[in-house]
């Protein structure tokens, strides 16, 4: 049974102030959540959130990423031209770059100084003849006038969060970090698998906000797997949900509105999360990067991995099935529905964040914490001796220990 302290409702944020919520009580079991439920446009009075207004611009910026996503996705497999490849044979879509656009164009709305790290540049599409498309869907889903958006003003949008349009110094800047959609792969294969838009804002070194939103994601917290996640999917529709994340105020999420059915009303509510209470490596469930196999990972050697099972035996651990892309994964650390995940590089972070306010941790796999300045050109992706550790921060540090023991043995 959940403490009486750890379940609240609120009908609005008027009386909010236990921002800093921590529960008496270890949570007997990822898949048991603790509901703390706001209505408000934010989960937080503005007063307690010092970048309050860059958060509410990010909320609906990633909302709209949303919704441009599943539209283009269902015209995905009909329309001649909209899967593309980069030289990298990553899959990228009229999506990825509508995406780009749109959130540069909609953030630069608020707040034009802060400069945009991003992925993709304008020259590609020029290539490719692909700048029509991609104006098509920046346009239908703005929230200004569409008719006055130019072609020039969705590359200059895209080019404002390319590769080259921001020079980093040596002091720590303000600005944000874009992923289009992490796990293309995933967003190629329809429902089939999950992708997310994230965005997150780093001030002076610091991680201070951070919103995912997942248009695919199953709200029902019963499923396990991929293959339980899609018979669920194929029997609900209005699927999805967006998680923000604000220094001190914890991670948070909401369902995004109905995708495929606009005139269906879905709750607005905020609800907290927290990351899960196992407290034993071996009780944990455990997810990693699907270009990674279990065994090309330092446990490998202590434990053999079950993939959705929970009956494990002695040296066994649960192993979550492959997610695309690794931001969902911290979606699944952050919310509960896993408690580990091992991957060897970082770029990601919005997940950062997400996971820190939910309760968990995040360094390098000495336990030293992720340091953005490490990337001098970019500032978004760190190569740390060894890998990444993310984890609901119980068994974070007896996890350090194994990494160590068994590197230190080979």
């Amino acid at each position: 049974m959940i403490p009486a302290m750890d379940l609240h409702l609120l009908r609005s944020s008027t009386g909010f102030s236990a921002i800093r919520f921590f529960p008496r009580y270890p949570s007997p079991s990822p898949l048991r959540s603790r509901l703390f439920i706001v209505r408000s446009n934010l989960p937080f009075p503005n007063e307690k959130a010092k970048y309050h207004r860059e958060l509410e611009a990010a909320v609906e910026a990633v909302e709209r990423a949303c919704r441009l996503c599943v539209d283009v996705q269902r015209s995905l497999f009909s329309v001649e031209g909209r899967i593309i490849e980069k030289k990298d044979q990553t899959p990228v879509t009229v999506a990825d770059f509508g995406v780009q656009a749109l959130i540069s164009l909609e953030i630069s709305k608020s707040f034009p100084s802060i400069p945009l790290v991003a992925e993709e540049d304008s020259g590609f599409l020029r290539s490719n003849n692909l700048v029509d498309p991609v104006v098509s869907a920046v346009s239908d889903h703005m929230s200004f006038n569409k008719k006055s958006l130019s072609h020039d003003d969705v590359l200059e949008a895209i080019d404002r969060g390319g590769k080259n349009a921001f020079a980093m110094g040596t002091k720590p800047a303000t600005y944000w970090i874009l992923d289009p959609i992490d796990g293309t792969r995933g967003f190629v294969k329809g429902s089939q698998a999950l992708y997310v838009v994230g965005l997150s804002l780093v001030v002076e070194g610091e991680i201070v906000l951070g919103v995912m939103g997942c248009p695919n994601w199953v709200v029902d917290a019963t499923y396990k797997s991929t293959t339980h996640a899609q018979s669920y999917r194929n029997s609900s529709p209005g699927l999805g949900i967006i998680m923000v994340a604000h220094v001190g105020c914890g991670t948070w999420k909401k369902r995004l509105k109905n995708m495929l059915d606009r005139s269906t009303k879905i709750s607005s509510d905020w609800t907290r999360c927290f990351v899960d209470g196992f407290c034993l490596v071996s009780d944990a469930r455990f997810c990693i990067p699907e270009s990674q196999t279990w065994e090309s990972l330092p446990l490998s050697v202590l434990y053999k991995a079950r993939i959705d099972d929970d009956n494990v035996g002695d040296k066994e651990i649960c192993l979550l099935s492959a997610f695309c892309g690794s931001l969902c994964k911290y979606l699944m650390v952050a919310s509960g529905r896993a408690s580990v995940f091992i991957l060897r590089v970082w770029d990601h972070a919005v997940g950062m964040i997400c996971v820190h306010e939910a309760g968990g941790k995040v360094t390098d796999w000495k336990g030293r914490e992720l340091d953005l300045a490490a990337d001098k050109v970019e500032r978004r992706i760190i190569y740390p001796e060894g890998g990444i550790l993310v984890t609901n921060g119980k068994i974070h540090n007896e996890t350090l220990e194994m990494i160590s023991s068994i590197s230190s043995a080979v």
